[in-house]
């Protein structure tokens, strides 16, 4: 990988409007050709291929580096958890459930904080904590299966490897502990602390223990709670342990949660990877420099990379990362606007500003599949896309999406390009797979937006799938980096 960035160019059709006669203007727009048939074939062979042929990739472990660079492996959730469903539309309708109850645990988390609520007034759950039985805080909500994105890490001495769901929307990591209380089905054997060397119990006057959002003493040791807004929670013990990046390196002393008590969204994996920006997360423990990541289409069983301290890559778009004094767990990226048909669209920028309160901004996240926009900016974007693709049919709407195509008789499509405009003045266009995505195997296509009643906004991870996210965290700054996966 390169050290700077350079413009990244990308070769699109560029086609006058004459084309299409309802188009009253004589601008030219851009256009893609979008590969209908290549997409439909990838949503059938999830139903075709053999699960052992799916699986068959994810305990490779990732080259060694010399530079400093930790890197473990990153999987789509259909290479490691076997799927039960007969057709791609009834996938596509559990992603997009867990999807909304993502968002809406994010949403809730930064409700939950803007209200400046205390540490005294969550008194009522620490009691809870200090039980003897570490019991449920919060009744949880529909099983739905674990995030989209998986990450292979090493815990304890002698190392063993976990599957742990990665997100930029957490600080706290944590994974399912023995004696178990409730835990619920994963695909690796339970963590059992007696196996390790390293593993450490932390006391309640550890700073560590004193930074949790909520925490309680039992015997001294530190009991640790995050609850994620959707129902979803885990209950334990807050402890210090070895973790192992493949063969890339190991970091001893990084503070974990060991969940007694566990439940909720996070079937299949053993835990979740904190990638957030508070003194809790991976990054800050581990006084990285920066990360990245590069998320493979999730309907392929190919892998990809989580990598710390790695060097920016080239041809990359930049964007700074604004600083919300409010929300350090969040990472906010300064937006001005969008294009469409390589026209900007008329936006106020202020729609995405963060305010004095910490409210509004635009946060980029590994969790999140579908971007989410405020109602005036996604009626913007939506009608700047729908009035470029009057020759095609369209129909009707399928859960979140409300903008939709019927591609069923054509093997390829014209459709508008699509960017991110940043400020600094960068922009990144969009691959038409990032935005136009199938939600069934008949050619039914959907705009991949959507709207939110929540002034956050939050960029999704179908927006960043084959591209290499770089987080500069020492220069405050976010890259994208297409087709570097």
């Amino acid at each position: 990988m390169g050290k700077g960035c350079s413009t990244f160019t990308t070769t699109i059709l560029t086609l006058s409007v004459l084309l299409f006669p309802s188009l009253s203007t004589s601008a030219a727009f851009t256009y893609y050709s979008f590969d209908v048939s290549a997409s439909l074939r990838s949503t059938l062979n999830l139903f075709s291929a053999d699960n052992a042929q799916l699986n068959q990739q994810v305990h490779q472990q990732p080259d060694k580096y010399d530079d400093g660079t930790l890197s473990v492996e990153i999987h789509p959730r259909i290479s490691l958890h076997a799927h039960h469903y007969t057709d791609y539309k009834q996938l596509v309708q559990s992603r997009l459930a867990r999807d909304s109850a993502h968002v809406n645990s994010l949403v809730s988390k930064a409700e939950f904080k803007l209200r400046g609520f205390s540490r005294s007034a969550l008194k009522p759950m620490e009691a809870v904590l200090t039980a003897e039985d570490l019991e449920a805080p919060v009744s949880s909500g529909t099983s739905l299966g674990s995030g989209e994105y998986f990450s292979r890490v090493g815990v304890g001495s002698p190392s063993k490897e976990y599957f742990m769901v990665i997100d930029t929307g957490s600080d706290v990591s944590w994974l399912q502990c023995q004696p178990c209380s409730d835990c619920y089905q994963q695909s690796d054997p339970i963590y059992t602390p007696s196996s390790s060397s390293t593993y450490s119990p932390l006391t309640c006057s550890t700073r560590e223990c004193s930074t949790l959002e909520v925490s309680a003493c039992r015997n001294s040791a530190c009991l640790y709670q995050v609850s994620y807004g959707d129902g979803s929670y885990t209950v334990g013990e807050f402890v210090t342990e070895t973790v192992s990046f493949g063969t890339s390196g190991k970091i001893p002393k990084v503070a974990i949660g060991c969940g007694h008590d566990n439940e909720g969204l996070f079937v299949g994996a053993a835990g979740l990877l904190g990638l957030g920006g508070g003194p809790l997360s991976l990054p800050s423990q581990i006084k990285a420099t920066s990360f990245s990541y590069c998320l493979v289409d999730r309907d392929s069983p190919k892998s990809s990379s989580l990598e710390f301290n790695s060097a920016k890559p080239a041809d990359c778009v930049t964007a700074p990362l604004i600083k919300n004094n409010k929300l350090n767990t969040f990472y906010y990226v300064g937006l001005s606007g969008f294009s469409v048909g390589g026209q900007q669209i008329s936006v106020p920028p202020t729609l995405f500003d963060v305010d004095e309160g910490g409210s509004g901004g635009v946060i980029v996240d590994s969790g999140t599949a579908i971007t989410r926009l405020p109602t005036q900016a996604y009626n913007s974007l939506r009608t700047a896309f729908t009035r470029l693709t009057p020759h095609l049919k369209s129909t009707t709407g399928v859960a979140l999406f409300d903008t939709c195509y019927d591609f069923s008789s054509m093997s390829s499509v014209k459709v508008p390009t699509v960017a991110f405009h940043f400020a600094g003045g960068q922009s990144l266009d969009l691959p038409a797979k990032n935005y136009l995505i199938p939600v069934d195997s008949a050619g039914t296509y959907c705009f991949a937006f959507a709207e939110t009643t929540s002034s956050m906004s939050i960029i999704g991870n179908v927006q960043q799938q084959g591209i290499r996210v770089h987080y500069d965290l020492a220069r405050s700054q976010v890259a994208f980096s297409p087709n570097n996966c």
